[in-house]
């Protein structure tokens, strides 16, 4: 997810879709040159760890090792009472009431650091903030105590079960987080029937929108940030009355899945500007459609995005790589050979560099190997030889079998 347009859409910045937060305790001013060890060059303030933690997401996704220096700089983020702020230029300051924490940096965090192993200590102390600020309704908004939706609801779900928590027990006055997702979907009988709303409006109704539907489908599934392809139940047309999580989720997939069947894209509709594709939220659906099983619809708004989605990535940085990578992952696809380009590689180049140790670790081991295959290699060639002529044209099946379609 995007995790979702908060403030930071107001200051055109991609960030996380919800009220917008107070400004940061601290941030960067043209004198003061950016960490080193963040993904990024823009202004963090709004999306600091956000992007980061998408960022070390997708590398591990990928198979890549983040440099020790990036993994750092986030667990260093994090205030004493175990939340996030968006962006503390300065650690040293201990987090005060001043300090714009919120749950969904928090969430992300957890889940990057979840799947990276060996930051329990870390992990556990944000569960545990994100658990002391649920809402009665059983979700949480973007701040703590703000009013539930479905973007912070959703990116909180994941960061539980990425923890290895079960979310329909973490309650609040008897009521989980997807007892507030069931009441932010649109029942059938109205517009946009299935899909979610980001939160009730003014006059307290449900309205579609596209982006919550992402998060609400992978909420309702108890889903993260990362998830494979077909792994939920195949996607049904229509609509039915959602009294489960589940019924919830293939009514939202349904909704996507009839928003992208005309151009295989979603649009972003702002106020005094042209309709345009809309990238990150495109990306988004085919995480959400994916993880219900709606494969086919999945693989060809992810085919759209291959086509188009190059020159966005390259203007918005860390996170847009990253979703691309989260979307590809989803589907089968391969992110190193996204529409001719490589994915990973270009992420990597928005970060912090392997330190001299951990590349000249490297070296000796891939020199190691080298030496091995070198004083072996009359043997094992022949041995070779001998395999590739009794199984070379097994394994030409088997790849054929195996082969994905983007």
């Amino acid at each position: 997810m995007n995790v979702r347009r908060s403030a930071a859409v107001l200051a055109a910045v991609a960030v996380i879709g919800a009220a917008a937060p107070a400004a940061a305790d601290s941030s960067p001013s043209p004198s003061r040159a950016l960490p080193s060890a963040l993904y990024g060059d823009g202004d963090p303030q709004y999306d600091g760890v956000w992007r980061q933690s998408l960022a070390l997401l997708a590398q591990h996704t990928a198979g890549v090792e983040p440099p020790k220096a990036a993994v750092d700089w986030l667990t260093g983020q994090q205030c004493a009472d175990g939340s996030f702020a968006p962006y503390r230029a300065d650690t040293a300051k201990a987090c005060d009431a001043k300090t714009a924490v919120d749950t969904n940096q928090t969430a992300a965090a957890v889940q990057a650091l979840a799947a990276l192993g060996g930051h329990d200590d870390v992990t556990d102390k944000a569960v545990g903030w994100l658990k002391s600020v649920q809402n009665e309704d059983g979700g949480w908004g973007y701040t703590a105590g703000g009013a539930s939706d479905t973007n912070s609801t959703s990116v909180v779900i994941g960061a539980l079960t990425a923890v290895g928590e079960k979310p329909a027990d973490v309650t609040k006055d008897g009521k989980s987080p997807y007892d507030a997702l069931l009441t932010l979907a649109l029942p059938c009988d109205t517009d946009g029937a299935g899909a979610f709303a980001f939160q009730p409006d003014k006059e307290g109704e449900l309205v579609a929108n596209a982006d919550a539907t992402a998060a609400g489908v992978l909420g309702s599934l108890g889903k993260g940030l990362v998830t494979g392809p077909g792994e939920g139940a195949k996607a049904k047309a229509g609509c039915e009355k959602a009294d489960t999580p589940e019924q919830a989720a293939a009514n939202g997939a349904a909704h996507l899945t009839d928003a992208l069947a005309k151009d295989g894209h979603l649009t972003s509709a702002l106020a005094g500007a042209e309709d345009q594709p809309d990238y990150g939220n495109t990306a988004d659906a085919v995480v959400a459609l994916a993880a219900q099983g709606a494969t086919e619809p999945a693989g060809k708004s992810l085919a759209w995005l291959e086509e188009n989605a190059a020159d966005w990535a390259a203007r918005s940085g860390p996170a847009a790589y990253a979703q691309l990578i989260l979307a590809a992952h989803a589907t089968g696809a391969d992110p190193r050979d996204f529409g001719g380009t490589d994915l990973v590689e270009q992420l990597t180049a928005t970060g912090p560099t392997p330190s001299e140790e951990t590349t000249r670790a490297t070296n000796d081991e891939e020199d190691e190997k080298k030496d091995e295959s070198d004083s072996g290699f009359g043997v094992w060639w022949f041995v070779g030889v001998c395999l590739v002529a009794g199984i070379g044209i097994g394994f030409l099946i088997s790849g054929r079998a195996k082969r994905r379609q983007p």
